[in-house]
């Protein structure tokens, strides 16, 4: 890949990047090669534009870029990072306040082979809300995505988020692109109902038959004292959201699932911000509610609009 001026005859972005300075692309690879030959090349044109790289892949894939890179880029095993993937954004934002007056850039794959159904569909909203979480700023963003192990469903739903394709080092537009912060319609239907044999609690004033019903859960399940805790305090955020937010109470239903455990609540209430619990907040402003509930739980579902709200918590239960 090449940089400079030539970057720009090749079409590479630079400063006059898509949507008012950030450029957001996919790259979706067949093998282990290109994938290494496309990132590598990728980060090492912007340190010679003297742009910060920040590298978030699963697994080992960040130990073999470490090792064509060295050291000067940030990294960070997605599998972590991305386990819920709403955390990926305050990370990648932290990333670029840290770096003011510089361009950056970032390579995050937050879907791989192995991701629960669940898991992928709030990675693909994730890559939805990038162009809305950072309009403006001066980031490029490339996402890979292995185009020969994800289900086709998965590559279709990127080629909808994202404003730009790069292949072959150039990057182009895609007339797939469903336009600035649009959710994947999959990922936004009603969730599937609760099994029959999860337990149900209503719940109008009080938050202690919340709590207790979710740790005696939590507790059966074989949970850690920890993830107890924190289970519980993310059901008490979210409830207390209906009590502080609501006149109709909500109705909290658990059960046990494929090795986790969910916890799902709903009430009447209605998120009108997409980036609700995606940004830190200043510690003297209200509403870190859904922020703590991210950085609590493996994964959080959110379905929202004006016949209420849905949330959905997970939880795994460590194996013995």
């Amino acid at each position: 890949m090449v940089t400079g001026q030539a970057a720009r005859s090749a079409g590479m972005p630079d400063g006059a990047a898509t949507d008012g300075g950030l450029s957001h692309l996919a790259f979706f690879y067949r093998d282990q090669r290109d994938y290494l030959a496309e990132i590598e090349a990728f980060a090492r044109a912007g340190h010679a534009n003297g742009e910060p790289v920040f590298i978030a892949v699963p697994g080992d894939k960040g130990r073999l870029l470490r090792e064509r890179l060295g050291n000067r880029i940030r990294y960070a095993d997605m599998t972590q990072l991305g386990r819920n993937p709403a955390r990926i954004i305050p990370e990648v934002r932290e990333f670029i306040d840290a770096h003011p007056g510089k361009r950056v850039r970032y390579v995050g794959e937050p879907i791989w082979p192995g991701r629960s159904a669940a898991e992928m569909c709030e990675a693909a909203r994730h890559e939805a809300l990038i162009n809305l979480a950072f309009a403006g700023m001066a980031a490029t963003i490339l996402c890979p995505y292995d185009a020969t192990a994800l289900p086709p469903s998965v590559v279709s739903e990127a080629e909808r988020t994202h404003p730009a394709i790069l292949g072959n080092g150039r990057p182009g537009t895609t007339a797939r692109y469903a336009g600035h912060g649009n959710i994947p319609p999959e990922c936004d239907h009603p969730l599937p109902d609760p099994p029959g044999a999860a337990e149900r609690l209503n719940y109008e004033t009080d938050l202690q038959p919340v709590r207790r019903l979710v740790a005696s859960h939590a507790r059966q399940a074989g949970l850690p004292d920890e993830q107890v805790r924190n289970l519980v305090l993310a059901a008490s955020e979210v409830a207390g959201n209906t009590l502080l937010h609501t006149s109709a109470g909500g109705t909290v239903h658990i059960w046990r699932a494929n090795g986790e455990i969910l916890c799902q609540i709903q009430d009447q209430g209605w998120i009108t911000d997409p980036l609700a619990g995606r940004t830190r907040r200043p510690p003297d402003e209200r509403g870190h509610g859904l922020w703590v509930v991210n950085q609590l739980c493996d994964l959080v579902e959110l379905r929202t609009g004006q016949p209420g709200t849905t949330i959905r918590l997970h939880m795994s239960v460590p194996v013995p």
